[in-house]
């Protein structure tokens, strides 16, 4: 298909068959112990085959202390790496480039399944008192380190690159919201500040794996809360990013946090193709200023809309979760020619099996084949 949505690019020193990504989600497929398992190489196998041309791999937790969901895929050992080195396998057996995403929840973990104390920037007043605890410079300085030996082992198992994930109100988002940071020291207060601990992680990984190891960042447009990150502030932090050499930020936005206005994974259809793309402006107004490419995810749904996107620059690659989920062949279906519209519903049911500890798949999917069967 002739369309600047299949030109091949490069983003750093990786070649992109086209510019379409996979972003990063909790799959909930790894073992109880954050290995990865058969079934996760699997879902990278298939989105191979699909044509996505770029992977985003696995919500994976950096540190134990620092998981957010039940079999969640870890990275915080090298015990970890001959399985992860499967899924980079699987990718480039398909033709397909892919990092991984380091992550780490701070007060969003889960203490149920860590069975340590959640910790963050600052404590949180939660319904039933304080919520995780204020970490200490030396905590700060081993998770930073933490995030660095993670990048190691990426680059270890054979992936492309990694993305820091710094948006969701997860830990490195809490450290750059005013919302969730309250501290009056070196990691506090001003926007430097609170910038200072994702930054000095790009910059160490950088030193670790090389200037030329590819280094994403996956951050907010906004939070959507009250005395939260703005976009303002996020084009600062871009702008400090990209002087700091990162090869491409995944635009998103909001926060599971009760006091968000809307939530990074939004439900609810989207009939009209301008009802789609919930960055949209914010995207205008980092293109107008930042030089770094920019992957856009969010409410993209119709073939038209990405196209769009791509041919007025206000991304630079188009970034799908769900819709994956659904259906993992939407790019070869669409350079196939048949451009419909993405199947996804955007019902958010796919997160009750993952909850549920069964893995994420497609339910409306799964109930439509079950339904064609029994007629």
């Amino acid at each position: 298909m002739n369309s600047k949505l299949f030109d091949t690019s490069c983003l750093g020193v990786v070649v992109l068959k086209n510019r379409f990504v996979r972003s990063a989600t909790w799959e909930g497929m790894a073992c109880d112990d954050g290995s990865c398992t058969p079934d996760l190489v699997d879902v990278i196998s298939e989105l191979a085959k699909g044509e996505v041309g770029l992977i985003v791999s696995s919500h994976t937790f950096v540190s134990p202390e620092g998981q957010a969901g039940l079999r969640q895929l870890a990275i915080y050992d090298d015990r970890f790496i001959p399985g992860l080195s499967e899924m980079a396998k699987a990718a480039h057996d398909g033709g397909s480039r892919i990092v991984l995403q380091l992550a780490h929840a701070g007060v969003q973990a889960d203490t149920s399944l860590t069975k340590l104390q959640a910790v963050g920037p600052s404590s949180l007043s939660g319904t039933s008192g304080p919520i995780g605890r204020a970490m200490t410079p030396d905590e700060i300085e081993r998770t930073t380190e933490a995030f660095v030996a993670a990048a190691r082992r990426t680059q270890a198992a054979g992936f492309d690159g990694v993305q820091i994930h710094a948006a969701h109100g997860y830990l490195l988002s809490q450290f750059l919201s005013p919302y969730f940071n309250r501290r009056t020291d070196d990691f506090g207060g001003n926007l430097e500040n609170r910038s200072r601990v994702l930054l000095n992680i790009l910059e160490r990984t950088k030193a670790a794996c090389g200037r030329t190891f590819p280094v994403l960042i996956k951050l907010n447009s906004e939070d959507f809360i009250d005395g939260g990150l703005t976009v303002e502030e996020m084009l600062q932090i871009a702008g400090m990013l990209e002087q700091s050499g990162i090869d491409g930020i995944e635009m998103s936005g909001g926060s599971m946090d009760a006091a968000s206005k809307f939530k990074p994974v939004r439900r609810g259809g989207l009939p009209t193709e301008d009802r789609e793309v919930y960055y949209r402006e914010a995207a205008k107004r980092f293109q107008a200023t930042i030089g770094v490419p920019l992957i856009l995810v969010g409410g993209i749904r119709s073939y038209t809309v990405a196209e769009k996107l791509i041919e007025e620059g206000i991304a630079d690659y188009i970034s799908l979760s769900r819709p994956f989920i659904r259906e993992p062949n939407l790019v070869a279906r669409w350079k196939s020619g048949d451009t419909e519209k993405s199947a996804c519903g955007s019902c958010n049911m796919c997160f009750v099996p993952i909850v549920k500890g069964e893995g994420m798949y497609c339910v409306a999917e799964r109930r439509q084949r079950e339904k064609e069967k029994s007629l």
